[in-house]
């Protein structure tokens, strides 16, 4: 898939962090973008280096990372905050 041709990580680089490839954008810089509510267009109009399938390969490459980590749950929690995790 694409992605990988658009992610890539170098030691030297922002302490080898995941970046769009020719950039020193990381992958979490952009999430963190999105997460403060900015449009893909408006990131691409404040960061004209980037394209669209930079965004989306950085959104698919998070979303792949996240899904082979380990869900750790507190061995205290609220009920509320996690229904599912409360034995019938």
């Amino acid at each position: 898939m694409w992605t990988y041709e658009r992610i890539t990580y170098n030691p030297r680089i922002l302490g080898g962090k995941p970046i769009i490839r020719g950039t020193r954008v990381s992958v979490q810089f952009i999430l963190e973008l999105l997460a403060a509510d900015m449009t893909v267009d408006e990131i691409l109009d404040e960061y004209p280096q980037l394209e669209r399938l930079d965004i989306l390969a950085a959104m698919d490459y998070a979303a792949k990372s996240i899904a082979q980590e380990e869900i750790i749950v507190p061995t205290e929690f609220s009920p509320a905050f996690a229904p599912a995790m409360v034995p019938a």
